[in-house]
């Protein structure tokens, strides 16, 4: 049991906690969420006895083990098998004992040391470090490659690795899966059911919350705040009190229309209907917990561009990577429509990150054309888009480089709306926090006006309320948007058709996010039942005739599906026409009497037709997901 007592925690001459008090449980799985700069961090520094409480008490088990994942890893000639094995201290103290007994030739000591090393089962240690590393991506011969052979995001995931090695029965992990695709993500989220300790999460990602934790701890107004249940919970109980109070309600309302008017836009364009009935649950969720957001600093849009093409992109033979020998995406045929919504799918170095940085001109293509639009506008959000920007500029400098001729004002009030306020227009952004420069990077991007949006993990370093804010906008954004990230809430929200990158290919993934994550599971067990890659397991002739054969019998469903969205899209057309004729105010003098009750008798069939039309699409929608379910 861990208890806090009173406690009051400053950071400096700044108050991050006063006077709160809590009591987590052994086995409690608690996600801990608050803006960025809010104190999480910093608490964890205080469980893991890196601090002291400036008031109150932390009250600890005194046999309690430990571990934390480390944020930064110095590069090192260390094996990645040795440094995660380097978690399990007790291991290596052991190992370090037995050495030197050898040495000495002390057969009373080594009898003594191998003893423990068999009860701490050291010879199956090995291979336990081997899975986490496999689970977290790693390749085999990756094993005996050195620290310092790593890029900063896989040595992450060696420190995530070390944390899970080492023996605990409490678990601090901060951001953990900042750095992980789906894969790896969904491997960590069975690693931690699975664990019996006490865990304690910050994450963005609010789909991990939901699927992991139990509990959420909320810094709210210096103090820490318990909610039972999973992050959607926490949403729904803070929702209910907000909505109560008339401001939030109107918010509410407001941002209610804007999701209905997305949920419009979406139904009339979707041709899948199992990802459609997954977009659709998920949208419209999100008009529940609207409130629960209704304090957040972080209310912007991407500004109105001034054009969009029908047709933004489109590539012929396109060969994408690095080195001619070794490319990773060969012959990529595909056109990008005005308006598409695109998740990129695949395991991490398959290529997603470099095919978006080839469309972005960032990276010159290997072979193949690329044919853009006259009137394209490209905004691209790098993963480590950061490390461009200007260590000395301010963000209003920056926003004034990207548009002398905007008055000063208008550049304050768009920062304003990223929680750039006042005296931080005008800092330097050297001192920022990574949160804080992903922020910027996002407003340098959102006020360009982009009709093609190309982001990959945009998430990346950003609080829960910046992602929620971030999901929100793009929703509202009328562009095009092509997606790589391992969030699923704002996978689930925001885009509606995937790509799946792999094996060199790029190839339409024809499902929703819950059956890719099912292929994926489906597949690791294949694999570790058969002692295959999950490569040759996505590729068996039995899995692809299977899968000939569930699309043969789901034809006439999807048929019908199809031909109720071309019916709701002529329907909502004429309707858009119908409503832009009544708005004529002349329709309404005495002598236009007939033609306006002929329209408004058009609308009224038109309302009832499209309420009827759209109720049989959920349940061919729902028909076709209880049928591509079932085994």
């Amino acid at each position: 049991m861990l208890t806090l007592q009173n406690l009051t925690l400053y950071q400096g001459s700044t108050a991050l906690i006063r006077d709160s008090s809590l009591t987590i449980y052994q086995g409690q799985k608690v996600g801990v969420i608050g803006r960025n700069g809010c104190g999480k961090s910093t608490l964890f520094r205080l469980l893991m006895g890196e601090l002291a409480p400036d008031g109150g008490e932390v009250l600890l088990p005194p046999s309690l083990a430990r571990a934390q994942m480390k944020q930064e890893t110095a590069a090192s000639a260390r094996a990645a098998l040795d440094y995660v094995l380097d978690g399990h201290q007790r291991l290596r103290e052991v190992q370090a004992a037995l050495a030197q007994a050898e040495a000495k030739d002390d057969h009373t000591a080594m009898a003594r040391h191998l003893a423990e090393f068999e009860e701490l089962d050291g010879y199956a240690l090995n291979n336990r470090a081997e899975q986490l590393l496999s689970g977290l991506g790693f390749a085999v011969e990756e094993f005996q490659k050195t620290v310092a052979e790593f890029s900063g995001g896989w040595r992450i995931r060696l420190n995530l690795a070390q944390a899970l090695m080492q023996p605990s029965q409490l678990l601090l992990l901060d951001e953990p899966t900042n750095h992980l695709d789906l894969e790896a993500t969904l491997w960590l989220r069975q690693w931690l059911l699975r664990y019996e300790g006490t865990v304690l999460l910050i994450s963005h990602d609010r789909k991990f919350l939901d699927d992991v934790v139990q509990h959420i701890i909320s810094f709210e107004n210096l103090k820490l705040i318990t909610y039972r249940g999973n992050y959607s919970a926490y949403e729904r109980q803070k929702a209910e009190r907000l909505a109560q109070q008339q401001a939030a309600y109107e918010k509410q309302q407001e941002r209610k229309a804007h999701i209905e008017d997305f949920v419009r836009r979406f139904r009339a364009k979707a041709t899948k209907a199992r990802q459609a009935q997954s977009r659709m649950k998920e949208l419209q969720r999100m008009v529940d917990i609207e409130p629960a957001h209704v304090d957040s600093p972080f209310q912007f849009r991407f500004r109105e561009a001034k054009r969009y093409p029908d047709i933004m992109l489109s590539c012929e033979n396109l060969v994408v990577g690095y080195t001619p020998e070794r490319p990773l995406i060969s012959k990529f045929n595909y056109t990008v429509l005005g308006g598409a919504r695109i998740g990129l799918l695949g395991p991490n170095g398959q290529g997603k990150s470099t095919l978006l940085k080839t469309l972005a001109g960032q990276l010159p293509a290997l072979a193949g054309a690329q044919h853009n639009a006259d009137h394209l506008v490209l905004g691209y959000c790098a993963q480590h888009q950061t490390d461009v920007l200007d260590q000395n500029a301010t963000p209003l400098q920056l926003m004034q480089r990207l548009d002398p001729a905007a008055p000063e004002q208008d550049l304050r009030n768009f920062l304003g709306s990223f929680a750039f306020r006042g005296e931080q227009a005008d800092s330097v952004i050297r001192a920022f926090s990574g949160g804080e420069k992903s922020r910027l990077a996002l407003a340098l991007v959102a006020w360009q006006r982009p009709n093609l949006l190309l982001m990959d993990e945009p998430t990346n370093h950003l609080d829960l309320e910046m992602v929620h804010a971030l999901t929100r906008a793009l929703q509202e954004y009328e562009g095009a948007l092509i997606l790589v990230s391992h969030d699923r809430h704002l996978l689930n929200n925001t885009v509606d058709q995937f790509l799946l990158v792999r094996n060199g290919k790029v190839e339409i993934f024809d499902g929703s996010l819950e059956d890719y994550e099912q292929l994926i599971i489906d597949t690791r067990a294949a694999t570790d039942k058969n002692g295959k890659t999950a490569a040759s397991g996505l590729d068996k002739k039995e899995q692809r005739q299977q899968a000939a054969q569930r699309r043969e019998q789901l034809k006439p469903l999807r048929d019908k599906l199809k031909k109720l969205e071309q019916q709701l899209d002529k329907d909502h057309q004429r309707l858009s026409a119908l409503e832009h004729q009544l708005s004529d105010m002349g329709l309404y003098e005495d002598a236009n009497k007939a033609k306006l009750a002929k329209l408004l008798q058009e609308q009224g069939e038109l309302k009832r037709r499209l309420e009827e039309t759209e109720e049989q699409w959920l349940l061919v929608g729902d028909e076709l997901e209880r049928m591509g379910l079932e085994p």
